[in-house]
């Protein structure tokens, strides 16, 4: 039968494998300190109610209970709760530590091939860049490419595909065709390709930046929609909507949700927004450094809520999105996606 001391010294062992624990992993330099010192309390306060239980008391009247073990689970509880909360903040801070190396790489290799920048050609108002991420694209990206213009109301148009660690001939099909590519060496999804691409447009001095998927589903052609209002001065960032222009998935589940998350984003930000995960847009280059931006994936209500924060004049402009072209969708199958775009609304809203 187990007594009392048997879950006292239990209790013993265990602060002691803790601390243990923790000591090496921060002589082995994968600690910081901050986690040698969260590690360290933890194993104080278990080693300190297994020899003192009567510490119990406190906490049964601190949560009016009457049993002193289930105030210890209570307790025991918040703080494995409070642990779970930091340990998700670290992973994803190192998750961006990781996208901030593979973009940091992206952009060298980028200067390597192509720096410094040509000049904007003698009788042009200035740059336009176009962004456009890619990830096993091979099969519609080449028609993609072939429709993009070169000049855009006397504007010098430069398109660069991020390469977002194809295992296909996305990267050759571009370099073919003669467009500035940077590549990442693993994928880390469209946010990431974008921040890139937008490293990319500060290094080019671009006056515009556009956001042009690499999928088929818009229409180039329709690109000088994006830029007018920025280059008349009425906006700052321009966001394309399906539901103002043509939508040929119109009624679909996907459809309902786009709808539901832009409702949100336009209560959030005070700001009317009709599609808010249309992956086609314009931002003024000078702008750029001011957006925060950490998701690698479902980036697109972080941007407007950046761009809100900022005070950037936000306009919409209606675009066409039509169904892929070749390809399977890249976004995440069932809730994920949902579940997804709104954690990043809150977290960004929070922030």
């Amino acid at each position: 039968m187990i007594s009392p001391d048997h879950v006292r010294f239990a209790g013993i062992v265990v602060a002691a494998i803790i601390a243990v624990g923790s000591a090496l992993a921060y002589r082995r330099g994968t600690w910081r300190r901050f986690d040698l010192l969260l590690a360290m309390l933890v194993a104080f306060g278990v080693a300190f109610v297994s020899i003192f239980p009567q510490v119990g008391n406190v906490f049964l009247w601190l949560f009016n209970l009457q049993n002193r073990a289930f105030a210890l689970l209570v307790v025991s509880t918040l703080v494995l709760f409070g642990l779970s909360v930091y340990l998700i903040g670290q992973v994803q801070a190192a998750r961006r530590r990781n996208g901030e190396l593979v973009t940091a790489l992206a952009v060298r290799q980028y200067k390597d091939r192509y720096s410094p920048p040509e000049p904007v050609p003698e009788g042009r108002r200035g740059r336009i860049l176009i962004v456009i991420p890619a990830y096993n694209e091979q099969g519609g990206i080449r028609e993609v490419l072939a429709r993009v213009p070169d000049e855009i109301l006397n504007y010098e148009v430069k398109t660069v595909v991020v390469n977002d660690g194809s295992v296909d001939a996305t990267e050759d099909i571009a370099m073919e065709m003669g467009f500035p590519v940077a590549s990442h060496i693993v994928n880390r999804g469209q946010g990431d390709a974008l921040r890139t691409g937008f490293e990319i447009a500060r290094l080019e001095r671009a006056d515009i930046a556009i956001n042009l998927d690499a999928d088929g589903q818009y229409k180039p052609e329709e690109i000088e929609r994006l830029v007018v209002p920025i280059i008349e001065d009425r906006a700052d960032f321009v966001l394309g909507s399906r539901f103002e222009g043509f939508y040929e998935e119109a009624g679909s589940v996907r459809h309902i949700g786009v709808v539901f998350f832009s409702k949100m984003l336009s209560m959030l930000t005070g700001v009317r927004i009709s599609d808010s995960t249309n992956g086609f847009r314009a931002i003024r280059g000078s702008d750029l450094p001011k957006l925060d931006l950490r998701e690698d994936r479902f980036n697109a209500t972080e941007l407007i809520l950046e761009a809100e924060k900022n005070k950037l004049r936000i306009e919409q402009v209606p675009v066409t999105m039509l169904r892929r072209a070749e390809g399977k969708s890249k976004k995440p199958p069932k809730l994920r996606y949902p579940l997804g775009v709104f954690r990043v609304i809150i977290q960004t809203w929070l922030r």
